[in-house]
């Protein structure tokens, strides 16, 4: 009877840290519905660039929405700082707190704005739910307060210390005031900031009818069980890796200001039974441009990469950190310090990525991609609107290739990693401000050829209808383009042009700030494809056949890449396609 008594509870207690988890993540989904549905700009409510999240009472994310992998730098740094900060004493059901800073744990970047509330039960902290949002201006030296250039956080807009933004249910409008006075949208800033508050409010009230439900102890109890699951998960993942120290470097294009020269980006990773240590010793020092990375946004990217390694299913929360030890140099590109400039930090972050599968790509060479676009190339344009003369910026990142692997092609037009926001619908677009989509497509022959294809970067046309709009890039992958594995070949690297009206092209840096436009000129945006996996001669000639008839590739890049020849009725030339592929291994066939 015992032994069936024991069985009986440990089915209960895995029953009960299922229903609870997805409860809770639950909790943190109905928050970002909230957030997306009431929010002014369209950078939240149509591309979603927002996150969501719930914590226990000291400060432990037990989990996130599946939004933005790169915000739980921004929301675990937060609630981690407002414990430091305020005694839980002071706390206050209705209490909300703001913080955007880097550099006192409550952000990655400035344009991240987090609120966080904690939440009670009969007077009892029982934990905490926080929202981010990337408002499209917090002030700084350009609009969109991520400048190429920008040399110190000084430049990249307001910083916001951890205060309260609402005190035990009531706005505090005195903070509210600084944030719309420094912004250059202040409507769009009041609304995305109401909505915010909105969506705290949902996950308080939600939380609480959790913990109703529970009881108070009980709740503590399977939280903590959660994670403790989470970290056994964890565990069995990393064990599944073989041992060994694994390496890999891969290179940003430049900072922005010191155009042309390559940032080197490196890890290893020490696997030994069911732990992991990711080492970036060898990274650059710290720059001067905007592409520095907090630790906290170092330790999301990790964070990402390992649950993507071995445990897409593994709940998301901290339990996940107790088994990733991560060391990166104080000082380094991956470990700034004040006041280093940090507007651009998702690229790095990208590139962390990038290098954390580049060498895992020698452990499990089937469980990782090729390098991706791994990009947020940014397009900013703003100026006022002559027919409101309302002051806009309108920022969107357009997404790219994803990379091949050992099991299929990339998917194309996607975005990758650390971003996962939502492209802007060209009638979005056109309705709130003076721009035109002229064309939206995916780019032929971007994705690297392979065995398996990388996927396809996208070509994004935008036409000024008005005199006096100013446009922005930041990007990354422009220089260096995206890598294959196992022979597979490059994808291609990105570029901006800047189309005249009078027809003349000129391309554009990676990190340009203010490029003037008048009406009729074109800024055609063009992301990364993603590398290709295997070699290119073993992909199937039917597969080549078809990627020529959707316009992945062309003709000539079938023959020249793949050795597939192909005429203009779309029919592959059999004999041709062998005698050339033979001579990938007998040259002198040809």
């Amino acid at each position: 009877m015992e032994a069936v008594n024991k069985v009986q509870s440990a089915a209960a207690n895995a029953v009960s840290l299922e229903i609870l988890g997805n409860r809770l993540l639950s909790v943190a989904e109905e928050m970002g519905a909230t957030l997306i549905k009431t929010a002014y700009s369209t950078n939240i409510k149509e591309r979603r660039d927002c996150s969501t999240a719930v914590f226990d009472a000291r400060g432990q994310m037990i989990a996130q929405a599946e939004h933005i992998p790169m915000h739980l730098g921004s929301l675990l740094g937060a609630v981690t700082s407002l414990l430091q900060k305020f005694s839980v004493e002071t706390l206050k059901p209705g209490d909300t707190f703001v913080t955007n800073d880097p550099y006192s744990g409550g952000g990655t970047h400035l344009p991240d704005i987090t609120l966080v509330s904690p939440v009670f039960w009969d007077e009892t902290l029982v934990g905490f739910v926080a929202c981010l949002a990337h408002h499209a201006d917090v002030g700084g030296k350009v609009p969109g307060s991520t400048s190429g250039d920008a040399n110190s956080i000084f430049q990249e807009g307001l910083r916001i210390p951890l205060t309260r933004v609402c005190n035990a249910g009531e706005l505090v409008q005195d903070v509210v005031d600084f944030v719309l006075l420094n912004s250059r949208t202040p409507t769009e800033r009041e609304g995305d900031l109401a909505a915010q508050i909105a969506a705290n409010r949902v996950g308080e009230k939600r939380l609480q009818d959790v913990v109703k439900n529970y009881g108070v102890e009980r709740y503590f109890s399977i939280t903590a069980a959660l994670m403790d699951y989470a970290e056994k998960l964890m565990s069995a993942g990393i064990r599944s890796l073989p041992d060994g120290v694994y390496s890999f470097v891969d290179y940003m294009d430049d900072d922005g200001i010191n155009i042309g020269k390559h940032l080197p980006i490196a890890v290893t990773i020490t696997i030994q039974g069911e732990t992991a240590h990711v080492d970036f010793a060898g990274s650059n020092p710290q720059v001067n441009g905007p592409i520095n990375v907090p630790l906290n946004g170092t330790l999301a990217t990790v964070f990402y990469c390992f649950k993507a390694l071995v445990g897409a299913n593994i709940p998301s929360n901290q339990g996940i950190y107790r088994v990733l030890n991560v060391t990166a140099p104080e000082g380094s590109i991956v470990n700034c310090q004040p006041p280093a400039p940090v507007g651009e930090r998702i690229d790095t972050c990208q590139r962390v990525a990038d290098v954390i599968f580049g060498a895992m790509a020698e452990a499990v060479p089937n469980r990782v991609i090729t390098a991706s676009n791994s990009s947020v190339t940014t397009a900013t344009f703003s100026g006022t609107n002559a027919k409101t003369g309302d002051f806009f910026v309108y920022l969107e990142t357009i997404a790219g290739g994803q990379g091949a692997h050992a099991n299929g092609d990339g998917l194309s037009g996607v975005q990758v990693h650390m971003t996962n926001t939502s492209n802007l619908p060209a009638e979005a677009l056109e309705r709130e401000y003076p721009l035109l989509v002229k064309r939206y497509t995916l780019r032929q022959n971007s994705g690297g050829a392979g065995c398996y294809r990388g996927g396809l970067g996208i070509q994004r046309d935008i036409l000024a209808l008005q005199d006096g709009i100013t446009f922005s890039s930041l990007a990354d992958r422009q220089q260096l383009p995206p890598w294959g594995l196992n022979g597979g070949k490059d994808g291609a690297a990105g570029q901006y042009l800047l189309v005249r009206k009078n027809g003349e092209v000129k391309k554009l840096g990676a990190k340009d700030s203010g490029v003037c436009l008048d009406a009729g000129d074109i800024i055609s945006v063009q992301t990364p494809g993603s590398g290709g996996f295997g070699n290119s001669y073993k992909r199937d000639a039917a597969h080549v056949r078809q990627d020529v008839v959707d316009g992945k590739i062309n003709r000539e890049a079938a023959m020249d890449l793949y050795g597939v020849i192909i005429d203009e009725q779309h029919v592959v030339d059999e004999k041709a396609t062998q005698l050339v592929r033979s001579a990938w291994n007998k040259p002198e066939l040809l």
